[in-house]
């Protein structure tokens, strides 16, 4: 059977779930990778070394800048001239937009945000989260193609191989975008949340160490901040040891102490990580729902009844600004550095 994946990039950096979404292709027959818009050369190429069977580059000048009126027609042309049974996509706020609008030209469905997919007879059986993924339920497409938006880390990296070649085919662009882009700005992040392996999270309690003694002239709010600041210092420092990523409660992006890109939760991003260290989190659904699905979840905090115990595997009770250092530096002499 063939299969599309489409390669979510942003002027070639791609998102890491295309090639989970490649690999997840492969197990069902022949995969057809589709790259659209600048860069798509590059992408494609690395495409290939990812295991797909062939690709088909968009890279008009009309799909310059993402526009979903005219990715999402160029997708639905060329599924509707080749006829495949399944398209992948990683899942991702412009992939939802631009699925959903390939599903209505093409008259089917999309099942989003899959943890699982498994082939039974001529159908696909997605086991997806709901309810804030407190249950796991399945769910099947009865539209052609069926299109599927996986989770990040939900599924395995194929192994790169460089000597890997096969068919690039350049494809016409189709579709007239009704609007266009004036201009955007991106912030700068040392890790993508969504996709590290890792993740040190802090949360309000970073703020709480009455043992220091901000600048003189600053008000309350700017002494918190500004304590938050010493906290979160030590969060990163423990990050960085590990090769991991920094994040944080909506409680501590709220009260200032560090931006948006860095909130885990149900307003914030949805994280898997191998290991996941909340600092100073007392555990609210609404961060639950971010992090529940990390494989290993440390929790420290100082309030033994702190919801966060209930869902992780190991928890310290204890005074974070006190644990935290002596945690990095024990990992300082077992890492040898």
């Amino acid at each position: 059977m063939k299969t599309f994946v489409y390669i979510d990039h942003f002027n070639g950096e791609v998102q890491p779930a295309s090639w989970e979404a490649l690999g997840l292709a492969k197990s069902f027959g022949s995969a057809v990778a589709l790259v659209f818009g600048p860069k798509a050369g590059d992408v494609a190429k690395t495409a290939l070394e990812f295991g797909a069977d062939e690709v088909l580059v968009a890279d008009d000048a009309s799909l310059k800048d993402y526009r979903a009126e005219t990715y999402a027609s160029t997708l639905s042309a060329l599924a509707s001239s080749q006829n495949p049974g399944l398209i992948l996509f990683p899942t991702t706020a412009r992939t939802r937009e631009m699925a959903a609008m390939s599903a209505m030209d093409l008259n089917t469905g999309v099942l989003t945000d899959v943890s699982g997919l498994e082939a039974n007879g001529d159908s696909f059986v997605a086991t997806r989260p709901i309810y804030e993924g407190k249950l796991l339920e399945k769910t099947v497409c009865s539209g052609r193609p069926v299109m599927v938006t996986i989770r990040g880390r939900a599924f395995p990296k194929p192994n790169r191989e460089a000597s890997k070649s096969g068919s690039i085919t350049k494809v016409e662009a189709k579709g007239e975008g009704k609007s266009s882009v004036e201009g955007y700005s991106a912030s700068e992040s040392a890790v993508n949340l969504g996709d590290a392996g890792i993740i040190v999270s802090g949360g309000r309690g970073v703020s709480n160490n009455p043992s220091l003694t901000p600048p003189a002239g600053m008000d309350e709010k700017q002494a918190e901040i500004w304590r938050a600041q010493q906290g979160f210092a030590l969060v990163t420092e423990l990050a960085q040891l590990l090769g991991g990523a920094v994040g944080a409660s909506r409680a501590a992006v709220d009260g200032g102490y560090i931006p948006y890109s860095h909130q885990v939760g149900q307003t914030g991003k949805v994280v898997s990580p191998d290991l996941y260290i909340a600092c100073g989190i007392s555990g609210a659904i609404q961060h639950l729902v971010g992090m529940r699905n990390a494989k290993v979840i440390v929790a420290i905090n100082k309030d033994a009844d702190a919801p966060i115990f209930k869902a992780a595997r190991y928890g310290v009770v204890g005074d974070l600004f006190q644990v935290v250092p002596a945690l990095t530096e024990a990992l300082k002499k077992k890492l040898g550095k």
